[in-house]
């Protein structure tokens, strides 16, 4: 039974009344974009204008700063045991307010990081955490966009890609985009990881925010255009929901 099933929410309702309000209202507010945005990136940058508004590190998915400190640190701490070097450039889509982001930041060599997002809100959030953490030196690079066909990044530029949080607010359309041009600004020995939602049973989704995906069907999207797909079993020993796929340029 899946999360967006009535028997299921009457269930979870019965047994959390405390969260029955706050659904309410986010039910109300996904009707209302709906009827006022053209499609899901339009739909999900007024998603995120209105969280970003009341709280950014909220609007990235973290209920407190020391979760917020928290999810970055995790992040980070998993990609430098992979292999990612001070020297390396990296590529962050869906940066948010750089909770991770401020740790590869002053990890990486200066203009060595570029963020991405849809969400011009949260970008400025961002230029207060740059600000904030004293990163300005390090020249980040951080750059709203309005898709994932990354137009205007240089072919073979980057070591890695990393998307945490991403795809799981995303159908599959928009994960094909990027899975489409992604590999052109990947260099032939980089990676990409990106964390996912993942379900065993029927793909579905809650509301237009969350979606839920099976490992096979990203795996077989990715290896349509000529990328190799890994699930990342190391992950899940984290203390975090979401699962993590790591993709590779096929060699060829």
């Amino acid at each position: 039974m899946t999360r967006a099933n009535p028997i299921y929410q009457l269930r979870y309702a019965v047994r959390h009344p405390d969260r029955v309000v706050p659904h309410l209202r986010r039910l109300t507010r996904d009707t209302w974009f709906r009827l006022r945005t053209r499609d899901h990136v339009s739909y999900y940058r007024a998603v995120m204008r209105s969280d970003t508004a009341r709280n950014p590190e909220a609007a990235v998915g973290s209920k407190s700063h020391a979760r917020w400190n928290a999810l970055g640190r995790m992040q980070f701490d998993y990609l430098v045991g992979h292999g990612l070097r001070p020297d390396m450039r990296m590529l962050e889509i869906g940066c948010g307010n750089l909770r991770a982001g401020r740790l590869f930041i002053d990890h990486l060599q200066p203009s060595c990081y570029y963020g991405v997002d849809i969400s011009p809100d949260i970008l400025m959030a961002a230029q207060e955490v740059l600000a904030d953490y004293g990163l300005r030196d390090k020249l980040p690079h951080l750059t709203p966009v309005r898709d994932l066909r990354l137009a205007f990044l240089p072919d073979a530029h980057f070591d890695v890609v990393h998307a945490h949080s991403v795809f799981s607010h995303s159908p599959l359309h928009v994960i094909e985009e990027c899975f489409a041009h992604v590999g052109r600004v990947m260099k032939p020995d980089a990676w990409f990881d990106f964390t996912f939602d993942r379900t065993e049973g029927r793909e579905h989704q809650v509301l237009r925010e969350d979606f839920y995906y099976r490992t096979e069907t990203l795996v077989d999207l990715a290896a349509r255009h000529g990328l190799t797909a890994r699930f990342m079993d190391d992950w899940e020993r984290l203390p975090h929901k979401q699962s993590k796929i790591r993709i590779t340029r096929s060699a060829g």
